[in-house]
């Protein structure tokens, strides 16, 4: 490939709705930083006012995907060199692991893992849904599909009612550790 020719690897972010969504702009200025081209696909509940979607199209050039596009449309993202889903809700874990595609969010997802693309996931999910077996039984499921998952957050206040920071910057270590 020429100078000319090569194009930057491309990251999907699947946003999903949790309040840390609001913060999704730094996952996208971080993996600009480091070379990425982001399209941002979210849950449908999550362009119901999670984040700002005017930012996050202005940030990646990019309209937001959200619904299946038709068969005459053109695909408006290149193929993924790696996937992101953060943050990742119970549901949409949940659902992902049972094969379960009907979002565009988790249709990609599914298609993404079947054709071997890296996937880094920073699970959102409370601790008392953490618990749930269903939960434990999609983590374990995705990780031997290959997944790779950062560190649980709960997004629950600490002590000092402080909320823990969300580890926006993992999702990228995650995929350059494989």
């Amino acid at each position: 490939m020429t100078a000319q020719t090569a194009r930057k690897p491309f990251l999907y972010v699947v946003v999903c709705a949790a309040g840390i969504a609001a913060e999704v702009g730094e996952l996208i200025a971080a993996a600009q930083e480091r070379g990425w081209e982001v399209g941002v696909i979210a849950t449908p509940v999550a362009m119901n006012g999670f984040f700002d979607t005017a930012a996050v199209e202005a940030r990646t050039g990019r309209p937001i995907r959200s619904a299946w596009r038709t068969p005459g449309e053109p695909r408006p993202f290149p193929a993924p060199d790696a996937v992101v889903v953060a943050p990742a809700t119970f549901n949409t874990v949940n659902k992902w692991a049972a094969g379960i595609a009907d979002t565009l969010a988790l249709g990609t997802l599914c298609e993404a893992a079947g054709l071997g693309v890296p996937i880094a996931v920073l699970p959102c999910v409370a601790d008392a849904l953490a618990a749930h077996p269903a939960y434990r039984a999609a983590l374990e499921r995705l990780g031997g599909m290959g997944v790779r998952f950062g560190e649980p957050y709960s997004g629950e206040p600490q002590p000092d009612d402080a909320r823990p920071e969300f580890a926006w910057r993992r999702a990228l270590d995650l995929l350059e550790r494989g």
